[in-house]
């Protein structure tokens, strides 16, 4: 079996938005930003390719558009949910950096060991 960390239950994502998730993985944080539409979910490091700076301005208060897309609160990089990919902003063309999870249940799990190998 993967080894997983359970992070929240789906419906604890605003449907439509996004909610900052914050753990510590073999002693480092790791900061976390899931989106969802519907009965979809994704999940990405809290970090904005463009300066490395976290997307939310205030901690764990996004700006999300049309159900569809995640904005950097600090240079308005605009991604899509889905891919993480950068549609409009200074960084077009860069993508968020996918984090591997699973949703089972309604709840979503990081697995661990493929986030240490990305870390």
């Amino acid at each position: 079996m993967v080894d997983a960390t359970e992070l929240c239950a789906l419906e604890e994502i605003p449907d439509g938005g996004a909610k900052s998730l914050e753990l510590a993985l073999d002693g480092e944080r790791l900061a976390l930003v899931a989106v969802r539409r519907g009965s979809e979910a994704w999940l990405y490091r809290n970090r904005c390719p463009h300066f490395s700076v976290p997307l939310d301005f205030r901690s764990g208060e996004f700006c999300t558009y049309g159900r569809q897309w995640l904005m950097c609160a600090h240079h308005s990089a605009m991604f899509r949910f889905e891919d993480g990919l950068c549609v409009d902003g200074p960084c077009t063309g860069a993508h968020l950096q996918a984090q591997p999870f699973r949703l089972e249940e309604g709840r979503l799990w990081l697995l661990t060991a493929a986030a240490n190998a990305d870390f």
